[in-house]
């Protein structure tokens, strides 16, 4: 009796990306580093903050430290007359904005692992919560870039003809613009503040993400399961959203990875040139721009040295794990 033969063993798209990118080593680093830093920024009321994440006074129950920052400006919570029955405090007892003229521009110690900047606030506790600043701004304006751009590109490539060739040549003319100095002459008219950043860096960056849309767009609507749906009367619409974009998205998913990292470091050279969020809100190119009045005079090198290596590990990371995802989701790659 001739043995059975064995039925070939099929694999989902899912099982395969994972197992590619399960072996890449930078990928899965640059992941473990994106998860730290978004729980950095969740849990930074938590890590570093003046005011006790929990308390008990007068047998009320409150959690002052998960507020912002700057809604307890005028409360001097390590005075010994204020009277608490119960509090829980953050690892590092220091708010991101409250100034310590007596402790300006302290070099890292016990007490404060960071220093401190011009106004005697602890760089540690900044540097913890300018990474809500950096990834917030980078996610969002990056998912605003992916909207537009994706919008777009799947329009332009869709529908074709004169629709095609007017998205065509705005896509040009917005790439004929240096995008940063694009960026600077936008926010010149606009007051700095963190929601005008995100919308000026998510409304200027779109043009690659619709250009690898509209290129895999044009290439899906060809294809047999596109015609079908048009025989069988689902409108343009329909046809975009549930067949045409799902399957032309992958690259732009990859690189809107990509712009997430170009976004946090472009937000970074605003606030160290004085159109980012502006002071007391913490922000990494905020501190180094601090830092730009002393190094001159061989003094305050740490106010540089660490917001630089959190950029620069940020910023690599994302740029690592997009490399990795597009690798991964690569189906020409024979291992």
């Amino acid at each position: 009796m001739k043995p059975e033969a064995s039925k070939p063993r099929y694999e989902s798209f899912f099982t395969v990306f994972l197992a590619r990118f399960g072996k890449n080593k930078a990928g899965r680093f640059a992941f473990y580093f994106v998860i730290l830093l978004i729980l950095l920024a969740i849990f930074a009321p938590f890590l570093a903050n003046d005011a006790p994440v929990m308390m008990v006074k007068e047998g009320k129950l409150d959690f002052p430290g998960l507020l912002a920052p700057s809604e307890y400006l005028s409360t001097d919570w390590r005075n010994p007359g204020f009277q608490i029955d119960f509090a829980l405090w953050p690892l590092v007892r220091y708010s991101p904005v409250k100034s310590d003229l007596a402790n300006r521009v302290q070099p890292p110690s016990w007490d404060h692992p960071f220093g401190t900047d011009d106004q005697g606030m602890d760089v540690f506790a900044r540097i913890i919560w300018g990474t809500r600043i950096s990834i917030s701004i980078g996610v969002i304006s990056a998912g605003l870039t992916f909207l537009i751009g994706s919008l777009i590109g799947s329009v332009a490539g869709y529908f074709g003809g004169a629709v095609d060739v007017v998205f065509s040549r705005i896509i040009e003319i917005m790439m004929c613009f240096p995008t940063f100095f694009l960026i600077l002459s936008v926010l010149a008219f606009m007051p700095p503040s963190y929601y005008n950043i995100i919308i000026v860096i998510g409304i200027t960056g779109w043009t690659s993400i619709a250009r690898l849309v509209r290129g895999e767009v044009l290439k899906v609507k060809t294809l047999d399961y596109v015609r079908a749906a048009k025989v069988n009367g689902v409108g343009s619409f329909g046809i975009i959203t549930k067949h045409v974009l799902p399957n032309s998205i992958t690259p732009a998913l990859v690189s809107a990875t990509f712009s997430v990292a170009g976004a946090i470091l472009v937000e970074s050279t605003l606030s160290f040139l004085g159109f980012g969020v502006q002071p007391p809100t913490p922000s990494w190119g905020a501190i180094i721009r601090v830092a730009y009045s002393y190094i001159q005079f061989d003094r305050g090198w740490w106010l540089s040295l660490f917001p630089a290596i959190a950029i620069f590990l940020t910023v690599t990371s994302y740029n690592l794990l997009g490399q990795a995802i597009r690798d991964s989701a690569d189906p020409r790659l024979i291992e």
